[in-house]
């Protein structure tokens, strides 16, 4: 008998470990880290978002030094994806429907070095994906592109507060969406 529960134990942590190891990780800043998060959670492939900071030179930055501009960071969604439903060009896409890749100076409502636009690469295969996206996007509108492409190094999660928040806080989030004009900004960029 207790031959037999370690074998079910084994096999249950094995399918486990075998299921995980297809989760691959992508670094993805498009102004506030609420409205990346859920339009990543809404792809299917994408297992887990985390709200945090990235690509500055501060360790464990906090919400208030980001946005001050205190740190070089931006804010970043952590998207963790099952590579086997979807794949790093699929989520580049989804990335880049939902911003404003035109915008220099943060995005929608949000303004400042820590909403700029960035995607980061952990490799040259991942560099090729976002460069070839966005030289697309600028031949299709004849247009220079500002979302930046950075060499991720390392990620910070952020406050508590900060995860999930459009679904704990769902009011105020529609709220303070709708008042930035992110969903009308998006229709008159991607409509043409």
């Amino acid at each position: 008998m207790k031959k037999i529960f370690i074998i079910i134990v084994a096999s249950f942590i094995l399918s486990k470990a075998s299921s995980n190891e297809a989760y691959e990780k992508a670094y993805f800043a498009g102004g506030c880290f609420w409205c990346v998060e859920e339009y990543f959670d809404k792809v299917e492939g994408v297992v887990k978002t985390i709200s945090g900071y990235s690509g500055g030179h501060t360790r464990n930055p906090t919400y208030q030094e980001v946005v001050k501009n205190q740190t070089g960071h931006v804010e970043v969604v952590e998207v963790t994806y099952d590579a086997t439903k979807v794949n790093y060009s699929e989520l580049v896409k989804v990335h880049l429907n939902n911003i404003d890749p035109f915008d220099n100076g943060g995005q929608f409502c949000d303004r400042g070095e820590s909403y700029k636009a960035v995607i980061f690469f952990k490799n040259n295969k991942e560099r090729t994906i976002i460069e070839k996206s966005l030289n697309n996007i600028e031949k299709r509108f004849k247009r220079k592109t500002y979302v930046q492409t950075k060499k991720f190094s390392m990620f910070y999660g952020g406050e508590e507060y900060h995860q999930d928040y459009y679904q704990r806080n769902f009011i105020n989030y529609l709220i303070y969406k709708a008042n930035c004009g992110r969903e009308k900004k998006l229709e008159t960029i991607w409509e043409q």
